[in-house]
């Protein structure tokens, strides 16, 4: 969904608490609840201002920020931290480019670094139209190409990593979240039934995640329902 940026970036949601966000979670509809994740996330001085900087340059693949430097956002906005960026090791940059080539993905990642470079954040920009092409090398398994950004943010280990800001020059707040944001508001990590990672890195993530967090509650591995 679509918001207007400078009304949500100016206009910071309440008090957060694992209270008021566990009602929202119940009863207030997805509008809202992505409203007030929208907000929370841009508290975060460091995912406002890469924001802002990839928003201003011209001829960017569609994007996404996603996954840690978003949902521990949140988790460190209940957690009542004053630095909001504490744990959040790097801001995962997911675009989308039909031109598979390396040579065409190492363009887009420079000129994306080199927009934060005073910044002092690590981003990571990766053309998740290729992913496909070295993930086997990696991980030792065969996936299908990603379709487009949707389904590579659907991918990940977690269901509350499934979620996706992005910013164009007109200031238009595009708020993407796979399945809703009670998972997220609840604290909870749940296996995505659609990842294509294996148990080893959803366990090892909950594992470093739960150090760091230790409101969060891990619910247990089960196969995945569908191949993303």
């Amino acid at each position: 969904m679509f918001l207007d940026y400078a009304v949500v970036r100016d206009n910071p949601s309440a008090c957060v608490t694992p209270e008021s966000l566990q009602r929202l979670a119940e009863h207030a509809p997805y509008e809202e609840q992505a409203a007030v994740f929208a907000s929370i996330v841009l508290r975060n001085e460091s995912v406002r201002t890469v924001l802002e900087r990839l928003a201003a340059l011209d001829g960017l693949p569609p994007w996404y920020l996603t996954a840690g430097s978003l949902f521990q956002t949140v988790w460190n906005a209940v957690a009542g931290r004053e630095d909001l960026q504490a744990g959040i090791r790097d801001h995962d940059l997911f675009f989308f480019d039909e031109d598979t080539s390396w040579e065409a993905e190492d363009l887009v990642i420079k000129r994306c670094l080199a927009a934060v470079e005073d910044l002092g954040v690590e981003l990571e920009p990766r053309n998740q139209a290729r992913v496909h092409l070295w993930y086997p090398e990696k991980w030792g398994k065969e996936i299908a190409p990603y379709r487009d950004l949707p389904h590579a943010i659907s991918s990940f280990a977690a269901t509350s990593c499934c979620v996706g800001l992005s910013l164009d020059s007109a200031s238009k707040l595009d708020v993407h979240s796979t399945h809703g944001f009670a998972d997220l508001f609840r604290l909870v990590l749940r296996p995505n039934p659609l990842t294509v990672a294996p148990q080893a890195v959803y366990d090892a993530k909950a594992e470093r995640w739960m150090a760091e967090w230790p409101q969060l509650t891990k619910l247990p591995w089960a196969e995945p329902t569908a191949s993303a």
